[in-house]
C-alpha cells in the first residue's frame, strides 16, 4: 500500500506514483555511487544523533554542544539543519535531502566529507537534474517507491522520519532525535513552505516514526527540548541524554 492510499491526510497534496517513480529514474540515471556500505560502516553498533528542522533546532544544538555530547556520534542533519550544525561549527557525517534546504551548505557539506543522501520525488525532478551534477563528494539516492539497483527505499515520509529510518536501518546502538518538533510551529530552517502542506506532511511523518517505534530492534529517543511527545519514543532530559552517551 502507498502511502498516500494508507495516510488520508495526504490526498490533498497532490503526491503522484507516476512522478515518484520518474523522480527515482533520474536520480538513478545522475547518480555515480551505490555505495551504500559507507553507512552501514557509519551507524552499526553507534549512537546517532538525528537534527532536524524544528524550532528547537538551535537551543538542541547549542545544549549538547556546550555538553560535550557531540565526540564520538554519528550526526546527521535533515536537510536545512546542515546550515545551522555548519553555523555551529559542526560538519554532520550525514545529510538526508530531497533538495529543498539551504544548497550552498548542502554543497558546502558535502565538500568536506558528509554523505549526502538525496531522495527522489515527483516535486523535485527539476532540482534533481540541476543540483546533484554538481556535487562533490559521497552522493547516495533514496526513494519512497520501489527501489533499484542504486536507490534504496528505507521508509519514511519526511526528510526528518527517513533519516530515521535510515539510522535505523543499519542497527546503531541507539538513534536520538533533536530539533525535532512536530508541533504547529515551522522552524526557521525549514526553507519556505506552505505551512499547511508543511504541517500534514509532519502529521504522517510522526506517524511513521511512532509505527517504527514499534518494530525497530534499536533504541530510538526523542532529546527535543520541546514540542510533541511521540508515541513509544521516550523522552530524555539533559542527564538522561549525557548517560545514554557515556555507555557509548
Amino acid at each position: 500500500m502507498m502511502l498516500m492510499e494508507k495516510y488520508s491526510e495526504l490526498s490533498g497534496l497532490g503526491l503522484n506514483f507516476r512522478d515518484d517513480v520518474k523522480a527515482r529514474d533520474v536520480l538513478e540515471g545522475l547518480l555515480v555511487s551505490s555505495d551504500f556500505g559507507i553507512l552501514r560502516k557509519l551507524f552499526r553498533g553507534r549512537i546517532v544523533f538525528v537534527f532536524g528542522c524544528g524550532p528547537s533546532l538551535e537551543s538542541d544544538l547549542r545544549r549538547v554542544k556546550k555538553s560535550c555530547l557531540l565526540s564520538g556520534v554519528v550526526v546527521v542533519a535533515v536537510d536545512g539543519a546542515v546550515k545551522a550544525l555548519l553555523k555551529h561549527g559542526v560538519v554532520p557525517n550525514v545529510c538526508v535531502s530531497d533538495l529543498d534546504g539551504d544548497l550552498r551548505s548542502l554543497k558546502t557539506a558535502c565538500r568536506i566529507g558528509c554523505v549526502l543522501v538525496v531522495h527522489g520525488h515527483g516535486d523535485n525532478i527539476g532540482r534533481l537534474r540541476s543540483v546533484v551534477p554538481n556535487l562533490s563528494g559521497k552522493v547516495l539516492g533514496t526513494t519512497q517507491v520501489k527501489p533499484t539497483r542504486k536507490i534504496k527505499n528505507f521508509g519514511g515520509f519526511t526528510d526528518g522520519d527517513r533519516a530515521v529510518h535510515l539510522a535505523a536501518h543499519y542497527k546503531p546502538k541507539a538513534v536520538i532525535l533533536l530539533g525535532m518538533d512536530f508541533g504547529n510551529r515551522i522552524g526557521k530552517y525549514s526553507g519556505r513552505k506552505n505551512k499547511k502542506a508543511k504541517i500534514t506532511k509532519l502529521k504522517v511523518g510522526k506517524k511513521l516514526l511512532e509505527q517504527l517505534a514499534g518494530t525497530a530492534r534499536v533504541r530510538i529517543l526523542n532529546a527535543t527540548s520541546a514540542g510533541e511527545p511521540i508515541k513509544g519514543i521516550p523522552h530524555l532530559g539533559l542527564e538522561q541524554l549525557m548517560s545514554v552517551c557515556k555507555s557509548k
